[in-house]
């Protein structure tokens, strides 16, 4: 049986003070080396008597023969303690790591997410979502939230900015920016054969002069007053691209388009009441962006409310009254469109309406004396009449295009027209069209 560890073998003294210390030490570390079934050590050698010494001497090489290794420690003693032990640190293993911090950009990205600061979220949310990759922290599901929600309001806040504005030439402009009235729709919301008026702060005027901008309209029954009907729309041709053409393209594109919607919602131009203009409405910028191609057409009297509608198109027409306003059509359009200048500075404007003006005539008189139009017997006279007279008309209208007193030429045609405006409304009795008369009566 090994000697309990509470009992060391005394010291040999023919072993020099730090070669002891050395295979004590040894003794110590060559725990874990220790075998199971250890040699017996080689029997020491007998002392060898020496005179005394310095004990505080260095022992001469001769006097420190080598020595057997210590014996082993006895089976089940305890082991010392490794340094490292003592500092909590395992040899061989790396330092803990921190516990994982939350990112604070994907708090941000959340937080302004749901405060609806859509733009902010978005750029924090990717931050976020860069820094947590790089980093190892936490925050991935907030800064995820926070980026959906940013995406999303941002489109939401593209979508609202892009399709916000028409407008309206002449002093008209659409918006929807404003909180609507109650009762009230968006203008894009009326259809064809709508009455409407505008409420209160449903538009605004441009303190600078330019257009109006309409908010909201009220839609009415067109048997009550109103100061709008929508005769249509019309889409803007798309051989124009993808690319906005222009304000001023697209303005006279719209008038363009409107010209015919509203001459086909209005063929007896004679039912428009006093005051009541042509209006349309074409997208801006914003709205080409987001698809709208659309223009809408109206007769519009902002200053005054109407009674009755002036829809007088083909589906509500019989064929003697489809017949006459046919005839007359080109005739008023022609005659609406004569120069705005003086004769001095416009004399080739002057000629050239003079000759558009001698062919209506002409094509009037035509239209008139066809064997198939189904006059009614009262009207007959009346209509025979009205074609002799614009036959002299058009010989009027020749000479101011070719002749040398072109201002007088022209005065004397417009007294003819003049001279026929009886006939023309003897003939709308008789057809049961409007005869100019109630157009006051329909403003209230």
């Amino acid at each position: 049986m090994s000697k309990p560890a509470s009992e060391p073998p005394a010291a040999d003294p023919r072993i020099p003070a730090h070669e002891a210390a050395t295979a004590k030490q040894a003794e110590r570390t060559g725990q874990s080396e220790q075998q199971a079934q250890p040699e017996p050590p080689a029997p020491a050698a007998p002392p060898v008597p020496t005179a005394p010494a310095n004990p505080w001497a260095a022992p001469l090489p001769s006097q420190a023969p080598p020595q057997p290794p210590p014996p082993p420690l006895p089976a089940g003693g305890w082991a010392s303690v490794p340094p490292a032990a003592q500092s909590g640190l395992q040899p061989g293993f790396p330092y803990p790591r921190p516990a994982p911090v939350t990112n604070g950009f994907a708090v941000a990205a959340l937080v302004t997410g749901l405060v609806v600061v859509a733009p902010v979220a978005l750029v924090f949310g990717i931050i976020a979502l860069v820094q947590i990759n790089r980093r190892k922290e936490r925050g991935f599901g907030m800064a995820v939230t926070g980026l959906v929600l940013g995406v999303v309001g941002t489109v939401l806040l593209s979508l609202a900015v892009a399709g916000s504005t028409f407008e309206l030439p002449g002093g008209g402009r659409f918006d929807q920016s404003t909180k609507a009235p109650a009762g009230s729709v968006p203008w894009a919301a009326l259809k064809s054969g709508d009455c409407y008026n505008t409420p209160e702060n449903g538009s605004r005027a441009d303190p600078e002069g330019g257009d109006e901008t309409l908010y909201w309209v009220r839609r009415v029954p067109c048997s009550a007053a109103h100061h709008g009907e929508v005769a249509g729309t019309a889409r803007i041709p798309a051989s124009d691209g993808p690319s906005y053409p222009g304000e001023a393209t697209v303005r006279l594109q719209a008038a363009d388009l409107c010209r015919t919607v509203l001459d086909d919602y209005a063929l007896d131009q004679w039912a428009i009441p006093d005051g009541m203009d042509d209006v349309y409405l074409y997208p801006t910028r914003g709205n080409w962006r987001s698809g709208d191609r659309y223009v809408t057409c109206a007769f519009e009297d902002r200053d005054g409310e109407h009674l009755g509608t002036v829809r007088t198109d083909r589906g509500s027409l019989n064929p003697a009254q489809l017949a006459y306003l046919e005839a007359v059509r080109g005739f008023n359009d022609a005659y609406a469109e004569q120069p705005s200048k003086g004769f001095a500075d416009a004399s080739s404007e002057y000629r050239t309406w003079a000759r558009r003006m001698s062919t209506a005539s002409h094509a009037e008189a035509t239209a008139l004396n066809k064997a198939s139009a189904a006059w009614p017997a009262e009207v007959k006279p009346a209509v025979r009449k009205l074609a002799a007279a614009q036959e002299a008309a058009a010989t009027a209208w020749d000479a101011a295009a070719s002749g040398d007193d072109l201002e007088g030429d022209v005065r004397r045609a417009r007294a003819l027209v003049t001279k026929s405006v009886p006939l023309s409304i003897e003939i709308r009795r008789g057809l049961g069209l409007s005869t100019g008369e109630q157009v006051p009566d329909l403003q209230v």
